[in-house]
């Protein structure tokens, strides 16, 4: 009996594409405005010069979801550059949408997978600073290894900040959290600021988000971490 060729392995997908219907106004956004924002696929790593037009510091963000924070920081660091990665299209539809309503000039839109994209194409020691607010936490213990920040991605992710840049995360999933201190600590990169096994006070420079709101009018706790590259 002639044996079935092997089949390649799945990836472990840290999100379920949920995208729904796209609205024609996110779609005309997407058509519109990508010549803007988007920052097309490819398997080059991207220059952030050429990318923005001059040399900044530049901030990425892994899953914007609304691009509410990710707007808000933009628009507080105009003479500063901002990523933003999310895989769903239709919010990066409406997010271009708002960009382009408040005249935003720095902000590049990647649609993706984070956990693809930032090792093809993301340049070693390039970002200033790396925010991830409020991963999705899979609760179910079957599902944790679809968690995002495992120890290997935030290796991943070191390796693209510079020395002294940093790693920002945000989550109301306290063992999630945990998880994620315990990892930082075994990276030699990384280095928590509030001390090993701590989560970090919240940063005023943070913006608060309706996720947050509405979790902390339910009594949901928020937990920062804050690492940084070491040199």
């Amino acid at each position: 009996m002639p044996i079935a060729p092997l089949r390649p392995a799945r990836p472990v997908r840290s999100f379920v594409r949920r995208e729904g219907r796209m609205t024609p106004a996110q779609r005309r956004a997407l058509e519109d405005l990508w010549p803007v924002y988007g920052i097309d696929g490819g398997i080059a790593l991207l220059e952030w010069e050429m990318v923005f037009g001059d040399l900044r510091p530049v901030t990425l963000e892994i899953g914007f979801g609304d691009g509410e924070s990710l707007r808000a920081m933009a628009q507080e660091a105009p003479e500063a550059g901002f990523i933003g990665i999310d895989p769903h299209r239709p919010g990066a539809g409406r997010f271009l949408r708002d960009l382009a309503h408040d005249d935003i000039q720095n902000v590049r839109v990647i649609v993706g997978d984070a956990a693809e994209v930032i090792p093809k194409r993301v340049p070693p020691a390039s970002l200033d600073r790396i925010l991830v607010f409020f991963p999705d936490p899979w609760p179910k213990k079957r599902h944790h290894k679809r968690r995002l920040l495992s120890g290997a991605f935030l290796k991943e992710l070191a390796d693209r900040l510079k020395s002294g840049g940093s790693l920002q995360v945000a989550t109301d999933w306290p063992e999630y959290g945990k998880e994620i201190l315990a990892a930082i600590d075994q990276l030699p990169t990384l280095e928590n600021t509030a001390g090993i096994g701590t989560f970090s006070p919240r940063p005023a420079w943070r913006p608060l988000t309706k996720y947050e709101r509405r979790g902390l009018q339910l009594g949901h706790g928020v937990f920062d971490i804050a690492a940084q590259r070491r040199p």
